[in-house]
């Protein structure tokens, strides 16, 4: 009986069970209490003999007694196992990257622990103050959790700590003095913890034995102590995203075993120190996004530097040159400040170039030919600058590059062979400089090519059918160049397309009908070109897009009513020739200024076009109404200048004769006073535009034609060369017989009466200021008057022209106006010529003396009308 239930008990339970060892049992109720969805302790067997080779456990080569366990990564989830203190000679244990969601138990116990590794779980809770009883404690690391409060006062007597690393906690209050008793750590790092705000503890300069400090985003204020130029052993220094104020203290030269020096980010003013020249070891300076000024220190600039990073902040001058020389130089990032001058032209030569940025600078002159000579150049950004010249030709093969920018520069001339077409570019920027050329054809090859950016310069041509192969390209900004012809075909087949920007252009053709294909198209601008024919239906599919803007363009037709399936946030049709009623979402005051400029459209907004005939018709009737009242308002205002005139011409009749002079140069038989009697309106037989003619018949019988000039004769009128006049009135017409001779002059105040034998005419003379002119014009005066003189001969129609039985008038028109050549005063000259011929004993009058005379004076003032307007025309 005993025997059968002894084998019941052996056959019962795992046979290895009763031969693993208490450690094993142990781990075996560790995995108990763990969730284990990837089964990462599956190798934890019962039936092993031993525990050590399980996963993540090491033992002892001796005692084989548990000394390590590294369950790193294994996706655990559950509380921290306080049964690992039972296993007395466990020194290492890491659950970093697990899921273990409990508070720090009191692990005290675990007296032999030199390594926990926590990081990156769910812990909560506070820091337990009995960590610091592990009195062999080396590497505490418990990054990655949610551990919140204030340090415990414990934590200043670790005895053997050396590495501290509690970042991205919670933790507040203010970084404690007493971390600076642990003398024998080497590593602090606090950095990324929401503290109050606080100064760096002076404390901390007396950890001697320190290598790395990092107080990253720690709410740090106030100074850099210079406490922190005694540690000595110091590598890594890390203060950046903190609101550090004042000057970097000098004392920070001193460190000579400094490879790392990160400051960016914080409110630092005044210079560089001086003294990087003992910073042999020195490879990464970063002290960007501050408020440093004055220039790089060029001691700085000859270390071996790896990468510099000094953008955002004030500094000025140029650029030392000694930067090309650095051998090892990676990553240089200094934009945004106010460097000015020259880039060193062998920069890249020296250097494996990876990441280049001096954007937003001053700088001046040619892009380094050299920057790529290492052929390891992946970003090239120098945008906002003043760069002239041409982009160097061998960038052209520097396949490295994955994101270039040029833009906002004085760049010129055409894009190398080859740039185009990249095959790593996701990102080419060119915009706001003066490229010309067209887009190359080797852009098929810029297979990862996303943002194409080239508005604002002078491309010309048309856009190459290539640009459909770019597959990538999910944003063209080509607006304000000279790009014309139609839109390629193949732009349709850009699946990623959001943004289509050509605006300013002279782009035309109709809108490529498979635009619908464009599904991811979120803005489309196609503004300022010369697009023509209709709005494709397809555009109404784009269900994406809420940026349209088609304006200023000839487009024609109907607006499509599948406009009105889009979500728009801009619609601009504006100024094209757009026809029929707007769809009925459209036709609304929000879209009123989206319409503007198409005078076919029509609608409920503007005007309904079932109203358009009747208000056409209405149009009408109100421009003859307006016409009528001009009209009406130029009769009024005709009225009352006549009135005016009339008035004005009686206050000049009742001027005091006594005013008048009148001057001859021959003997007369009568005087003024007898010629102004006779300006009676009876007495008018004719007028033009300078005057009017009145006949006078004197106290001898003879009947004489005097001209009465209208007023406002120029100034200039007052000044006449009676010589002259005199000369030419000598002058014969010995073809007909005639003597022509100016026979009287009269003037007064800029008012000339001319009288006349016969008949008087009047000739302004405009010619230049030369005596050859002069001479010139009265040839030609007296071949007019020739050539009136036969045609009145032959043609005996002109009956008032024949020379038998009556006086014939030859009226010849001449003027002169500007003499300006020799004097800058203009003088007005009036020249009177008169010519007269006497027939002896003629009674015979074909036509009575005033009406020769007026006809006589109206072709006088129709040729002198003439000749001003020819001379107004044509100069």
């Amino acid at each position: 009986m005993l025997l059968l239930l002894f084998s019941f008990l052996l056959f019962s339970f795992p046979p290895l069970s009763l031969s693993l060892n208490q450690e094993g049992l142990y781990l075996l109720e560790l995995k108990s209490s763990f969730s284990d969805p990837d089964s990462a302790l599956s190798s934890w067997n019962s039936r092993d003999p031993t525990p050590c080779n399980w996963r993540g456990v090491s033992c002892d080569g001796g005692t084989g007694s548990i000394t390590s366990l590294d369950l790193s990564n294994a996706n655990l989830a559950g509380p921290f196992p306080s049964v690992l203190c039972q296993l007395q000679n466990l020194s290492y244990v890491s659950f970093y990257y697990n899921n273990i969601n409990s508070t720090i138990p009191d692990i005290s116990t675990c007296r032999n622990l030199v390594h926990l590794d926590l990081s990156q779980n769910l812990l909560t809770g506070e820091l337990p103050y009995t960590l610091v009883d592990l009195p062999n404690l080396k590497y505490l690391d418990l990054t990655g959790n949610n551990i919140s409060g204030d340090f415990p006062a414990s934590f200043g007597r670790f005895q053997k700590l050396e590495v501290l690393s509690l970042v991205y906690n919670l933790l507040d209050g203010t970084i404690p003095d007493f971390l600076g008793n642990i003398s024998t750590l080497k590593m602090l790092n606090l950095s990324y913890n929401p503290f109050s705000p606080g100064r760096i503890p002076p404390e901390l300069g007396n950890l001697t034995n320190l290598e790395i400090l990092w107080l990253t985003e720690c709410n740090l204020v106030g100074e850099i102590p210079d406490s922190l130029g005694r540690l000595k052993k110091l590598v890594d220094l890390d203060l950046a995203i903190n609101h550090l104020a004042g000057s970097i203290p000098s004392s920070l030269t001193e460190l000579v075993s400094l490879v790392q020096i990160e400051l960016y980010n914080n409110s630092l003013t005044g210079e560089l120190p001086r003294g990087f020249s003992h910073l042999t070891n020195l490879r990464l300076l970063d002290a960007s996004m501050n408020r440093l000024t004055g220039k790089i220190p060029d001691e700085l600039t000859r270390l071996p530097l790896e990468s510099l990073n000094l953008y955002s902040n004030k500094f000025e001058g140029t650029l030392p040159p000694s930067i090309a020389d650095s051998p090892v130089l990676y990553e240089l990032r200094i934009f945004q400040n106010r460097l000015t001058g020259e880039l060193p032209q062998n920069l890249g030569k020296n250097s494996p170039l990876r990441w280049f940025d001096v954007s937003s600078n001053q700088f001046t002159g040619p892009i380094p030919p050299s920057l790529c000579e290492k052929g390891r150049l992946e970003e090239m950004l120098m945008i906002y600058n003043s760069f002239s010249g041409q982009i160097p030709p061998n960038l052209a093969q520097c396949r490295s590059l994955n994101r270039i920018r040029l833009g906002y520069n004085k760049l010129s001339g055409e894009i190398p062979t080859g740039f185009w077409g990249l095959p790593h570019v996701y990102l080419l920027d060119l915009a706001n400089n003066s490229f010309s050329g067209h887009i190359g054809k080797s852009i098929a090859n810029a297979k990862n090519l996303s943002l194409l950016i080239i508005s604002k310069n002078q491309f010309n041509g048309s856009l190459p059918e290539e640009i459909g192969l770019v597959g990538n390209l999910a944003k063209l900004s080509a607006s304000d160049n000279k790009f014309n012809g139609a839109l390629p075909e193949s732009i349709v087949k850009l699946d990623e397309l959001g943004i289509l920007d050509l605006h300013g252009n002279e782009l035309e053709g109709e809108l490529p009908s498979g635009i619908e294909s464009l599904k991811k198209l979120n803005e489309l601008n196609l503004a300022v070109n010369k697009f023509s024919g209709e709005i494709p239906d397809g555009i109404g599919s784009l269900s994406v897009l809420n940026y349209l803007d088609l304006s200023d363009n000839r487009l024609t037709g109907r607006i499509p009513l599948g406009l009105q399936n889009l979500k728009l946030n801009q619609l601009n049709l504006s100024n094209n020739m757009l026809s029929g009623e707007l769809p009925p979402l459209f036709d609304k005051d929000m879209y009123k200024n989206s319409f503007l400029g198409n005078f076919g459209l029509c609608g409920n907004v503007s005007v309904s076009c079932a109203r358009r005939d009747e208000d056409k018709q209405k149009g009408y009737v109100w421009l003859l109404r307006s016409i009528f009242v001009l009209a009406a308002l130029v009769f009024i205002v005709g009225v009352v200048w006549f009135y005016l005139k009339y008035m004005n011409y009686k206050k000049a009749k009742a001027i005091d004769k006594s005013k008048w002079t009148l001057m001859s140069f021959h003997k007369l038989g009568f005087s003024e006073y007898e010629i102004l009697d006779c300006l009676d309106e009876d007495n008018v037989i004719g007028k033009g535009a300078s005057g009017k003619v009145y006949k006078v018949v004197l106290s001898n019988g003879d009947a004489v034609a005097v001209k009465k000039l209208w007023g406002g004769v120029k100034k200039g009128c007052d000044s006449v060369d009676l010589e002259k006049g005199q000369a030419q009135a000598d002058l014969r017409f010995r073809t007909m017989g005639s003597k022509l001779r100016l026979r009287h002059w009269g003037r007064l105040d800029t008012r000339t009466l001319l009288s006349y034998g016969v008949l008087v005419l009047l000739a302004i003379a405009s010619f230049w200021c030369t005596s050859t002119c002069r001479m010139v014009a009265w040839e030609i005066c007296c071949i007019a008057a020739k050539v009136v003189c036969s045609i009145g001969q032959r043609d005996t129609r002109l009956s008032w022209m024949q020379p038998r039985g009556f006086h014939i008038c030859i009226m010849i028109v001449c003027l002169r106006s500007y003499i300006e050549m020799s004097s800058p005063i203009i003088s007005y000259w009036t020249e009177i010529l008169a010519l007269e011929w006497r027939i002896s004993e003629s009674r015979r009058w074909l036509m009575q003396p005033e009406r020769s005379l007026s006809l006589c004076l109206s072709l006088l003032d129709h040729v002198a009308t003439l000749l001003q307007s020819m001379h107004i025309l044509f100069g």
